[in-house]
């Protein structure tokens, strides 16, 4: 017995028709709200050290702990590279680790 997946179209044609009907309050869907924080601020060299000496951690492990290359980690402290948004996402939480509990309980 094998049970078909309905095609695509059909899939989106329902999906579409039930948030019409949602909408209308014809029909009650379930509604999750997602919180997502404002943007990471722009790190600045002086942060990125100032937030691995708070951890007490090396270069090296430091940049294990983001996975990123120590190269990397180097840059960021001498300001020649700043961290891009999913980097500086991880350091975010790092500094404000009550930021992603608030989140955790938010769900």
């Amino acid at each position: 017995m094998s049970t078909e997946r309905p095609r695509l179209f059909e899939r989106l044609k329902k999906g579409l028709e039930e948030g019409i009907a949602h909408e209308r309050g014809e029909r009650t869907l379930r509604v999750t709200e997602v919180v997502v924080p404002e943007p990471p601020k722009s790190y600045t060299a002086d942060d990125v050290r100032r937030i691995r000496a708070r951890l007490n951690m090396s270069q090296p492990g430091f940049a294990r702990l983001l996975q990123v290359s120590k190269k990397t980690v180097q840059s960021w402290e001498q300001g020649t590279r700043r961290p891009q948004q999913s980097s500086a996402r991880l350091l975010q939480f790092i500094e404000n680790p009550e930021l992603l509990t608030s989140l955790a309980q938010n769900k």
